[in-house]
């Protein structure tokens, strides 16, 4: 299985505390991707909440790109629990939309290291 080191402060909407939390976990990567690519992304605060919400964004190009690697939030979160749970709540408690099987957080390429899990 592929994984990533987080080895910086990723930037973000989340709060700094939440966001140094990340530092030094290791993360498993999406199923979908293992490498680094250009991924469209939104705010985690200021994007769009819904579904419709996103495709709105995607088809009217209100986002911007990152070169990065997608991790599943699930996943993400689990790691981070055991870390920091209180991190891992501020993702539960502000961003409940984003607590889905389906999404995915984006991590920046110079924020990470692949490691072998």
């Amino acid at each position: 299985m592929h994984a990533i080191r987080i080895i910086e402060v990723p930037p973000g909407e989340a709060p700094a505390e939440v966001r140094r939390a990340w530092v030094g976990l290791v993360l498993p990567l999406s199923r979908r991707r293992s490498k680094a690519r250009r991924i469209p992304v939104l705010g985690v605060v200021s994007g769009p909440k819904t579904y419709f919400g996103m495709l709105w964004r995607l088809l009217t190009f209100r986002f911007s790109h990152m070169e990065g690697y997608e991790v599943d939030v699930l996943a993400a979160i689990e790691v981070l629990e055991r870390a920091s749970p209180s991190a891992a709540e501020w993702w539960r408690q502000s961003t409940p939309y984003l607590l889905h099987r389906w999404k995915r957080f984006v991590f920046p390429a110079n924020c990470c290291e692949q490691v072998e899990a």
